[in-house]
């Protein structure tokens, strides 16, 4: 059983071998890797939203490497501890990029013993692409993380890896006492970086906010020194992130001259509860 909804009636979707249909007739090829695109024409902003191919093979290649096995490690064991009792979870990874936590999410919860249904959504196309060829057991589609293609209270656990923060449609989709994982950048995360790429860098802002129809339940450090070998990895890590877009010339000179680099990864895992009853 699919846990995708068509996005024109968002009626329940059928997944068949070549594509997924809905009662209405509403019918979304599947791709050879198995993805499906569910974001209509109509709500793209660009003609290829999301990272494009560059930015998607250099985090598949970092993330391949294991440095940000820390983190992946982490969220596996929240996910264990806040879906114990339930035999088939439902976890949706929204952003989940070229799939890295949502493979490991599904091999955590398969070796303890679950049968868990996993789904992942992206705009980028790229990104989708590899998630989907690395991980046939789960589904995923292109998609808005604003429009989720999923129906409500359907999901047991959701999770935001530096995603963008669409509250109001993770409320909808997760059932009441379903967990919210919310990962993002501690103050010095990738500091020694920041200090290449920028004359006058400055730490990230943390915050623990309180969100309408969710209960804070915990704030998980996740903290690793990780020691980049070569200028294929150092360019692979600022290739997927931010600063890629908005670092100065002089700074991204620097970067490219450097054979080695150590940097700190510093994050911050948000664990929320969706309250229980009340509207979406």
């Amino acid at each position: 059983m699919s846990l995708f909804c068509c996005p024109h009636c968002a009626a329940p979707l059928e997944r068949g071998e070549r594509a997924y249909t809905c009662p209405s007739g509403h019918c979304f090829d599947r791709a050879r890797e198995g993805y499906v695109h569910l974001l209509p024409a109509n709500r793209m902003h660009s003609k290829m939203p999301g990272d494009d191919k560059g930015m998607a093979a250099a985090r598949s290649r970092f993330l391949r490497s294991g440095y940000y096995a820390p983190l992946r490690d982490a969220l596996c064991a929240l996910a264990l501890a806040h879906t114990a009792g339930l035999e088939r979870p439902a976890v949706l990874d929204a952003g989940c990029g070229e799939g890295y936590y949502t493979a490991g999410l599904y091999e955590a919860l398969t070796a303890a013993g679950r049968r868990p249904r996993l789904a992942g959504v992206d705009l980028s196309k790229p990104s989708v692409r590899h998630a989907a060829k690395g991980l046939a057991e789960a589904e995923f589609a292109v998609a808005s993380v604003y429009r989720l293609p999923v129906g409500d209270g359907a999901v047991d656990l959701l999770v935001d890896c530096f995603s963008p923060l669409a509250l109001e449609e993770f409320r909808r989709v997760l059932r009441p006492e379903g967990a919210f994982f919310y990962v993002t950048p501690a103050a010095r995360h990738l500091w020694e970086l920041k200090q290449v790429l920028y004359d006058a860098p400055y730490p990230n802002r943390e915050e623990a906010v309180a969100y309408e129809g969710f209960d804070y339940l915990d704030i998980v450090p996740v903290e690793a020194r990780l020691p980049l070998p070569d200028r294929q990895t150092i360019a692979d890590l600022f290739q997927m992130t931010p600063y890629y877009w908005k670092t100065p010339r002089e700074g991204a000179r620097r970067l490219a001259e450097l054979d080695r680099l150590d940097v700190t990864a510093a994050f911050r895992i948000h664990v929320f509860r969706r309250r229980g009853g009340g509207p979406f």
